[in-house]
């Protein structure tokens, strides 16, 4: 099943989007303290991406929401660097290239937002979001960047815009 279309969130999206991010963090053994999954944000995303140089984005299929991704100012960071953030997608939406088409949305929107570089944290155990990271020129990194308060994560990447 494909067939997938990505737009900018709205308010009616944010329980569809918080649903998804406490689902598929679990997955992956991302849950307790210094995990995005306890972030304020988790519930109402449509109002925390509607600042300024951030931008959110669901996808749908078949008029369900089932998964969604964005980009931020990075936390601590110098004002040019942005955040790849709270990018999860249901099972039943991986491996039909709705990573590669959101990743490009994403990266599109932080250049357009003037942001010169891209940072994301993931979990060493997330590989197929690694190798996604990476057939679209993200690099890793040795430490974390900013102050993203995500102490459980244990990858890092960038990517210069």
């Amino acid at each position: 099943m494909s067939g997938f279309t990505i737009r900018s969130i709205e308010y009616k999206d944010d329980p569809a989007i918080a649903a998804i991010i406490r689902t598929v963090m679990p997955e992956f053994g991302a849950i307790g303290d210094g995990f995005a999954i306890n972030d304020p944000e988790v519930d109402w995303m449509s109002r925390a991406y509607s600042t300024p140089q951030s931008a959110y984005f669901v996808v749908e299929q078949q008029g369900v929401i089932k998964g969604g991704g964005g980009v931020a100012p990075l936390a601590g960071g110098d004002g040019k660097t942005c955040e790849l953030r709270k990018m999860y997608f249901l099972p039943e939406l991986r491996g039909q290239g709705a990573g590669n088409a959101l990743m490009s949305v994403c990266l599109e929107a932080a250049r357009g937002l003037g942001l010169r570089q891209c940072y994301l944290e993931t979990l060493c155990g997330m590989t197929a979001a690694q190798k996604l990271y990476e057939r679209n020129g993200f690099e890793r990194i040795a430490q974390p960047m900013g102050d993203t308060g995500h102490g459980g994560c244990d990858t890092f990447y960038l990517l210069k815009l």
